[in-house]
């Protein structure tokens, strides 16, 4: 499913924090929504980083909904891991007209495992 399906919706409540490894969106229309990463076995993805103010989100149609994803480069003022073999960086962008979000996930792996986030819908 792709992320920017969650635009024009209104989201009424945001589950997640930094260290998580999933984040949950409830809409107005009692529609449920899922950001996450499927364990395999060797690798770790997580919520790195949220810029911006969450509430800013609840209560306002979505404006904008972009996943960017930048695999093994690692993305200007973020400071690197010190062992690595590969790494993803997964950003969400988040906007209403309130104000925006910026969700920066981190994942990384011996190289074998997907370090990849999903979005589904529950």
């Amino acid at each position: 499913m792709d992320f920017s399906e969650l635009k024009g919706k209104t989201l009424k409540e945001i589950s997640g924090e930094v260290g998580d490894e999933k984040m949950i969106f409830k809409v107005t229309d009692e529609e449920i929504y899922k950001l996450f990463h499927e364990q395999d076995w060797c690798e770790s993805v997580s919520i790195e980083d949220i810029c911006g103010d969450i509430s800013d989100l609840v209560g306002y149609p979505i404006l904008l909904a972009e996943e960017v994803i930048n695999d093994n480069e690692t993305p200007e003022g973020v400071e690197l891991p010190e062992y690595y073999d590969s790494y993803t960086w997964t950003f969400y962008k988040l906007a209403t007209i309130k104000g925006s979000v910026t969700i920066r996930w981190y994942g990384e792996s011996n190289g074998y495992y997907s370090e990849g986030v999903d979005f589904k819908k529950v």
